[in-house]
């Protein structure tokens, strides 16, 4: 059997294709959306370079199956999607709450706003959280304009809440501690 090639041409024009077969601008908000997902997954990647705990790398290769799920979600002509991912992300949600809940059980209390920083987890995951922000805009954007399943809008969210309780114990693992805003090494 002949391996085929990595390149189609088929986008050297700006044009791609959705699954479905609808053809898009580069620049259509579905492609933003899933093309952020994809860069969100990838810095989550480069997270899970840097995690000493087993049960969070865990977690977060989990999650990254799920962000292919949503990114597929995202790439398929909205006629065409199936409603299925309605039903596995609701679940995952659960599962993400759970794992927040048992990560920030072990944090003290916030008074301020936290500093991303301290170590590269701690600011990888800060990095990620944000790029998770950005594609929960991007999608926003999107549904504003075409069908996107809701259970996408909250898996979102909660991830980008796991990200900054990671963050945050990551922190507290590598420093003692933790940067946050008004710290007095900012008032000096």
């Amino acid at each position: 059997m002949k391996k085929s090639k990595i390149y189609t041409r088929g986008g050297d024009k700006g044009m791609t294709s959705l699954i479905g077969g609808k053809r898009v601008p580069k620049t259509h908000l579905r492609i933003e959306a899933y093309g952020t997902i994809d860069e969100l997954n990838a810095f989550i990647g480069l997270l899970m370079t840097e995690l000493k705990e087993h049960s969070t790398w865990e977690i977060l290769r989990f999650v990254q199956e799920k962000l292919f799920a949503v990114g597929a979600s995202l790439a398929t002509v909205p006629e065409k999607t199936d409603a299925g991912i309605e039903n596995m992300l609701e679940r995952e949600i659960a599962r993400l709450e759970g794992a927040i809940d048992e990560i920030d059980s072990d944090l003290p209390q916030m008074h301020n706003f936290v500093i991303p920083g301290g170590c590269p987890a701690t600011a990888l995951a800060h990095v990620a959280r944000t790029v998770c922000r950005r594609a929960e805009r991007a999608i926003f954007r999107l549904a504003e304009q075409e069908h996107v399943d809701g259970s996408i809008f909250i898996y979102m969210n909660r991830l980008s809440d796991l990200l900054f309780v990671i963050a945050r114990r990551e922190s507290l693992s590598a420093n003692g501690e933790e940067i946050f805003l008004g710290s007095p090494m900012f008032n000096e």
